[in-house]
């Protein structure tokens, strides 16, 4: 069975959310699996925009929008092509291949809203960031599953990843 990872971290505002996805983008590397997991408002879409921004190092980013009606957006880097999967809306796991899923992994690190409809499709070696809604908090619950683990916790011994729930 494959290593896991996991840390929980407080995400006080939208800024935080944000913050953590440009940590998160100095971590991609060509093929890299992120699941961004969590229900309809909970802020999967932010934190692509923040890692994806960061990825594109411009002073004028790109906007970065939610793929739920086009299913899949790609955004260039200077290194890598970065794929936004949102499989909200599919039914058929046939369908997600026609999405040139496997391809976008050869490109770069792709970005997997939904990812539970990947079923067995879905890679171990993977990052998921589980993001949460209380009463009162946003929390996001990053598992590094596989290679990830050691990366997580490489990331998190480095205080980079910001304020742990109950710290």
């Amino acid at each position: 069975m494959a290593e896991t990872f996991s840390v929980t971290l407080l995400l006080s505002d939208m800024a935080a959310t944000l913050a953590l996805g440009r940590v998160l983008s100095g971590e991609l590397q060509r093929g890299d699996f992120v699941g961004l997991i969590g229900p309809l408002g909970a802020g999967k879409t932010t934190l692509a925009r923040g890692l994806i921004q960061a990825a594109q190092h411009s002073r004028e980013p790109e906007q970065v929008i939610s793929p739920t009606f086009t299913l899949v957006q790609s955004y260039d880097t200077a290194a890598l092509t970065i794929t936004h999967f949102d499989l909200y809306r599919i039914e058929q796991q046939r369908d997600i291949i026609e999405l040139g899923f496997d391809d976008a992994l050869d490109l770069g690190p792709v970005l997997v809203e939904w990812p539970d409809r990947l079923g067995n499709q879905i890679p171990q070696d993977r990052l998921d960031v589980d993001l949460m809604i209380t009463d009162l908090w946003r929390h996001a619950r990053l598992t590094g599953h596989g290679e990830w683990a050691a990366r997580l916790r490489a990331l998190d011994a480095g205080g980079a990843l910001g304020e742990h729930v109950g710290d």
